[in-house]
């Protein structure tokens, strides 16, 4: 909040004696001092608004459509929301920016706190919520989940996988000139999708011509943004992505097949989506100078109401609501009505791990998914002059002579000009930030050896500053080193327009160091007087393959899923599932502004579980593509129960820790169910399955909550909680606290052609006692069985275990269901 400052005003007041004019002639001047208490001018911020009464999408319950009676119904709606606020505020106080006008009631309003409640008071009103603001949760893949040869065979090859699913991605826009988003004439789509009805607005660098056949439909919302910051000439208000994060996610989930990656004159190979011949619709809500829920949440409603299959959501809040559970904030809310119209929601799990209890995915109706690595890799090379090899990563070519040929080697404090009005700071003497402060005979021709110190640990400090160094002091390349003050860093692979590498251990780091000064000479005042050492960099852009795999990122969040911002526990698993989110290549904007290093490149190699989410949007899609009736839960449940919980070599995955090189086995709370598995999960056997009606049920069956609270935030009655939120049918158990004993209720489908016989097999968490029954049963084609499982505590303790329930069909389908519980006492 902001206030003004008090004023104190000194005034000379010419006045008679007697306060009027009158019998002394006498005048005096006096001193007034007058203070003038400031009032308290309220910062405004955006508020979300959810109203009482039936958005349209469920006020009828036949198949929903564009036409007359919904467009009346909301042209009313928008009037009571105008009036509403009229009633409420003074006019000309406040900002109405959106009207939300499908599957929720309600408007997002720019206001001030002290507004906002009396928003919360006014007739009407269920919720008011500030907006938390929405952050982007930042080739080889198909290959690594085995499409090519699995689910794409089934649907017909690359040129027919995802055809007639429409994915929905609320993110940074899309570059429509990019080649994963071109329509090939020769390739026409045949798929009807009649179901949906989007638009093509344009806007700079976005003609009509940009909504191809491939991308279906491109909006923007930009009401938000516009509120509360003052936008760019970056921040184009058309639908077109200057970031180039919403291309990335984009041509993961449906990019075209084939496309060739050329990133500085290098061919990496080719990136295929997942879903290659889905189609796109694009639905810009964040901005490089700013995101807001508001935008996302209106692009989200308009996203349903066009009729997309899938919802990408690689953005979103980056931290729990403050004053209400995570279920039942506005974004969760707004994801669950999604789901309720049919519409299957991805949400990335978030990069604030590996703590625990950091997922941002929290509810049982949306798919969080974490991030984890390929069996690919970038290793770059540093070939000192003594013959040693150090390892490192860059994606850049090789110094002059393929890496072979040696160069000066010169540490960046000993080719520091003696003198000069540069600041002597670590960023301008150490880590090569400042062109003015090295001198150009010592360092040209030369691999600068740039050491990490106290401006990349602050974040003040850039890659992109030392390759600009480089190029205009015309070093052959550079090296960026540990520093043992700080320890080691993260590297990440990132392309280079000159030679480079980063060295990021520093054992490594040592190894040259003592290469070096054992090469130099320096005179009496320490200054190098001969620069004997020599180095060469080698090529960089080659990928290897092998090592474990997949290994979960250190950035991706962890569970266990949390309740509220105090982070009391939820009987929910999260995140739901792992896919591959590490050194991703796919689609970039060339005009990429936030990333300067990036700037001109059409491809990136990105990291985060924003990477990740758009593996499984795709894989859904093909799902989607071979099995239409089925429903949000059915395609989560058929990802879930076939997902794999072993690497490449057979073992339990593993989970990077806090420390670099530190790895641990993994629990369901980092990969949830386990690795996605397209071939298997487009075939699962049974599915679990979860409606509208039975998440209310759910909501109704958490502590600590009324009723009344629950019909408020999403406009149903409590008619038939759960026993207990553990009971909703999920494909796994979490119970965050288990006393004496449980039994919890679970319903299966058979979705194959066949009947089948199952068997289950048991892994008790430590502690507990876990008994099924049925122990094995008969399931005919569509048929349900329920199972009811026993919980019994064996030995109390403090932390979570894990066990799995598996069902093993008699062809060949195996159901696994995740156990996690933290048994707290024996009765």
């Amino acid at each position: 909040m902001q206030y003004k400052r008090n004023i104190t005003t000194l005034l000379l007041v010419h006045i008679h004696s007697s306060g009027i004019m009158a019998t002394s002639s006498r005048h005096a001047l006096i001193l007034v001092f007058v203070i003038c208490v400031a009032c308290f001018a309220e910062e405004r911020s955006l508020y979300l608004v959810l109203l009482e009464g039936e958005p349209v999408a469920f006020h009828d319950p036949r198949k929903l459509e564009l036409n007359s009676e919904i467009s009346q119904a909301h042209a009313k709606r928008l009037d009571s929301h105008d009036q509403l606020l009229q009633r409420t505020l003074e006019i000309g106080s406040y900002s109405k920016l959106y009207s939300f006008k499908h599957i929720v009631n309600g408007f997002a309003v720019h206001v001030t706190p002290s507004q906002a409640e009396k928003l919360k008071d006014a007739p009407g009103v269920k919720m008011v919520e500030r907006d938390r603001g929405a952050k982007l949760m930042t080739t080889y893949t198909p290959h690594f989940l085995g499409l090519p040869q699995g689910v794409w065979t089934q649907e017909g090859g690359a040129k027919n996988a995802g055809e007639g699913i429409v994915i929905g991605f609320v993110d940074t826009g899309i570059d429509p000139l990019h080649p994963s988003f071109a329509n090939d004439p020769l390739n026409p789509f045949t798929s009807n999708i009649s179901h949906f009805s989007g638009a093509c607005e344009t806007g700079p660098r976005f003609p009509p011509s940009s909504c191809n056949g491939k991308i279906v439909s491109a909006r923007f919302f930009s009401a938000g943004a516009q509120a509360v910051a003052t936008l760019t000439p970056m921040d184009f208000l058309s639908p077109i992505d200057a970031v180039g994060h919403g291309s990335h996610v984009a041509s993961t989930a449906a990019g075209n097949a084939g496309v060739p990656v050329v990133t500085n004159g290098f061919y990496y190979g080719k990136a295929s989506g997942m879903a290659p011949r889905a189609r796109i619709a694009v639905y810009k809500a964040v901005y490089p100078t700013v995101g807001t829920i508001t935008d996302v949440v209106a692009a989200m409603d308009q996203a349903v109401m066009d009729g997309v299959d899938i919802l990408t959501l690689s953005v979103g809040p980056d931290e729990p609501p403050e004053d209400t559970l995570t279920f039942l904030s506005v974004f969760d809310v707004f994801m669950l009505l999604a789901q309720r119209a049919g519409v299957f929601v991805v949400q990335a799990a978030g990069n604030n791990g590996p703590a625990p209890s950091t997922v941002v995915s929290y509810s049982p109706w949306a798919v969080g998914v974490a991030a984890c690595s390929t069996d690919r890799n970038f290793r770059g090379s540093l070939l000192l002059g003594n013959g040693q090899k150090v390892g490192g990563v860059g994606l850049s070519a090789p110094t002059f002579g393929g890496g072979l040929f040696l160069h000066k080697l010169v540490l960046a404090q000993d080719a520091v000009k003696a003198n000069g009005t540069f600041p002597r700071t670590p960023q301008c003497v150490e880590e090569c930030q400042c062109t003015e402060s090295l001198d150009p005979n010592v360092v040209r021709g030369s691999i600068v050896i740039c050491t990490f110190s106290a401006g990349f640990s602050n974040d003040t400090s850039t890659i992109t500053a030392i390759t600009n160094t480089a190029r205009t002091l015309g070093f052959k390349g550079f090296a960026l080193v540990a520093n043992p003050t700080y320890g080691d860093f993260i590297a990440e692979p990132v392309p280079f327009a000159v030679s480079g590498i980063m060295i990021p251990k520093v054992a490594d780091a040592q190894i040259i160091s003592r290469y070096y000064e054992q090469q130099i000479r320096r005179n009496e005042r320490g200054f190098v007087t001969d620069f004997r050492a020599r180095a060469a960099i080698g090529e960089g852009r080659v990928a290897s393959f092998g090592g474990r795999a997949p290994i979960v990122s250190r950035f991706s969040s962890r569970g266990p899923d949390i309740i509220d911002i105090n982070k009391h526990l939820a009987d929910v698993l999260k995140p739901d599932i792992v896919a591959p989110g590490h050194q991703i290549w796919a689609a970039w904007s060339p005009l990429s502004a936030l990333d300067p290093l990036l700037t001109g490149n059409t491809f990136a190699l990105l990291s985060g579980t924003s990477m990740a989410t758009p593996h499984v949007v795709g894989i859904a899609a093909l799902i989607k593509q071979l099995n239409p009736s089925w429903t949000p839960s059915s395609i989560s449940s058929a990802l879930s129960t076939t997902a794999t919980k072993y690497d490449n070599y057979g073992e339990l995955i593993l989970s990077e820790g806090y420390d670099i090189d530190s790895f641990y086995p993994s629990t369901h709370f980092d990969v949830g169910a386990g690795l996605v598995n397209p071939t298997r999960a487009i075939d699962p056997g049974l599915v679990f399955i979860s409606e509208f009606d039975d998440y209310i049920s759910f909501l109704c069956s958490l502590p600590n909550i009324s009723p009344t609270t629950i019909k408020i935030v999403t406009g149903e009655t409590c008619r038939k909680p759960l026993s207990h939120p553990a009971n909703l049918n999920l494909p796994s158990v979490t119970i965050s606290a288990l006393r004496g004993s449980l039994r919890v209720q679970r319903s299966v489908k058979n979705v194959g052609s066949k009947p089948e016989i199952y068997l289950c097999s048991v892994i008790s968490p430590n502690g507990t006692m876990v008994n099924p029954s049925p122990t094995w049963f008969a399931i005919a084609p569509q048929g349900t069985q329920n199972i009811d499982i026993q919980f019994r505590v064996t030995q109390a303790g403090d932390v979570f275990s894990f066990g799995e329930i598996v069902l093993t069909g008699s062809l060949n389908h195996i159901v696994r269901i995740p156990l996690s519980v933290l048994p707290v006492s024996i009765s």
